[in-house]
């Protein structure tokens, strides 16, 4: 009996001991998680700081950097002066007159288009209900060179569909002169800038070689800045030369297809005509 008192003691002791033991491991446990993540802590506010540094002089080094470098507009500036101002200057004008004149050019041949389809079409329509004077109000009211080419022949109607023809033939050639004015001086100035900059090339070598012969020998560092220059003006030339000649040949390709546009429709206008003298217009 006494036996069996000392069993259950003892078993009631084990349980009473057990949530002290199961507490006390884990108090141990988080004061160590507590531990760990304090030193944690601590590495990262040491290591934070170095990398904030280390971060700071990569911006400043980029941003330095970038202050470096110059802008197109810097450099370019610079290539200029240094090309020599007196040929870069005259390359510079041949520039800013060609522009012009290619701009100018762009906008007037775009304002003398035509919607030649729906002229026709209205032009129909008025011989068809007002005869020829209505045709010709309506081909007054358009605005192109294909409606000044029609308006210029439905004036000679009345002195036949010859007239007709030969008014229309020879009003083409005095618009196709009004289209293509001006070009000539882009064509100028496409020819004259790599002139210059090959002249300037000259210019700087004979420089170069008046160098080489006050001397008496031949360094590098000697010439190097006439090359640099006659260098410089070949491309400043041919840059210009480039840039017009791409405006030149819009212009060019959009008049070969504004007279294309005008000899179609003057086809479709005495066709019209004659089948209006002839009464099948209805």
């Amino acid at each position: 009996m006494k036996k069996l008192f000392s069993i259950f003691a003892l078993a009631g002791l084990l349980y009473v001991q057990a949530p002290v033991f199961a507490q006390t491991e884990t108090d141990t446990t988080a004061a160590t998680e507590e531990a760990v993540s304090t030193d944690t802590a601590a590495t990262t506010e040491e290591v934070a700081p170095v990398e904030t540094e280390a971060t700071a002089q990569e911006a400043t080094a980029q941003e330095e950097t970038k202050a470096e470098e110059p802008s197109f507009h810097q450099f370019v500036l610079e290539k200029f002066i240094e090309g020599g101002v007196e040929f870069m200057s005259i390359i510079l004008v041949c520039l800013i007159l060609g522009l012009a004149i290619s701009i100018e050019r762009i906008i007037y041949l775009n304002l003398s288009s035509t919607n030649t389809k729906k002229l026709l079409t209205e032009i129909e329509e008025a011989l068809k209900t007002q005869g020829t004077d209505g045709a010709l109000k309506v081909a007054q009211n358009h605005k192109g060179a294909v409606a000044s080419l029609f308006a210029q022949g439905l004036m000679r109607i009345d002195e036949g569909i010859e007239m007709v023809e030969k008014s229309v033939l020879a009003y083409g050639s005095v618009i196709m002169g009004k289209l293509e004015r001006g070009l000539v001086w882009v064509s100028l100035f496409i020819a004259i800038a790599p002139m210059l900059g090959f002249m300037g090339t000259v210019l700087g070598m004979v420089a170069a070689f008046d160098k080489i012969q006050q001397a008496g020998n031949l360094d590098a560092s000697l010439i190097a800045g006439e090359i640099k220059v006659a260098l410089l003006t070949t491309i400043g030339g041919l840059i210009v030369g480039v840039i017009l000649q791409i405006f030149y040949n819009y212009c060019v390709s959009k008049i070969d297809s504004m007279v294309n546009e005008m000899e179609d429709a003057s086809i479709s206008l005495v066709d019209l005509l004659v089948r209006h003298k002839a009464g099948l217009l209805k």
